[in-house]
């Protein structure tokens, strides 16, 4: 069965609740595999590297065991680097439970290392979240804004009423392109020895005394 979806305003919230075979969905949401895992970071992460483990195989994104949370207050905010190009096309958010869940999440394309300092600036898009405790709303972002993308950030500014907000898994879908890579070349010349340049040590050989 085809998934369905709606949209609400100028906002940007267009999710599906999607309806599409597993296997499909699992092939589909594997563009964790192209993030450059190491050079992810979130922050307010209340346990350090805690971030990283949200980018997980879509049979994994019910494991309740790795999670991340926020600290300080309720916001997160993900700097998530892709080996290669990105057209970004879905993506799917597993919340905490009753209030911990974000309501709100707002994409940055291109923009690496951002910090809180950062986010005052218009995001390239936002969106209205719904709880989602299972990962059957999936949030399409305009294809064509997020076409090229080899950094993307992700903040989540609020929640549903909670101090602290919970992440178990973000899952993204797209297509991929190897970046390329400009190789150097090194051009290793042949040394020839010219006269000139010995004549010193020849007139040093002359001068040195034997002792």
């Amino acid at each position: 069965m085809p998934g369905h979806g709606h949209s609400h305003g100028e906002g940007g919230c267009e999710h599906d609740h999607d309806h599409t075979p597993e296997s499909d969905l699992a092939s589909s949401y594997s563009l964790y595999l192209k993030i450059d895992t190491e050079k992810v970071t979130c922050l307010n992460e209340a346990t350090e590297e805690s971030g990283k483990h949200v980018f997980k195989p879509w049979d994994k994104r019910m494991d309740k065991e790795k999670f991340v949370e926020s600290d300080a207050d309720e916001e997160l905010l993900f700097n998530i680097p892709f080996t290669g190009n990105v057209k970004l096309k879905g993506i799917i958010l597993i919340g905490g439970e009753d209030d911990t869940h974000p309501n709100k999440m707002r994409l940055f394309k291109n923009r690496a290392n951002m910090t809180f300092d950062d986010i005052s600036a218009d995001a390239d898009q936002e969106f209205e979240i719904h709880p989602d405790t299972q990962g059957v709303v999936e949030y399409n972002p305009k294809v064509v804004r997020f076409s090229s993308v080899h950094h993307l950030t992700i903040h989540f500014p609020s929640n549903f009423g909670a101090d602290n907000t919970k992440v178990y898994y973000i899952g993204l879908k797209g297509d991929f392109t190897e970046a390329h890579r400009h190789e150097v070349t090194i051009c290793t010349y042949e040394a020839r020895a010219m006269p000139q340049d010995h004549k010193a040590n020849a007139f040093d050989g002359v001068n040195h005394q034997i002792s």
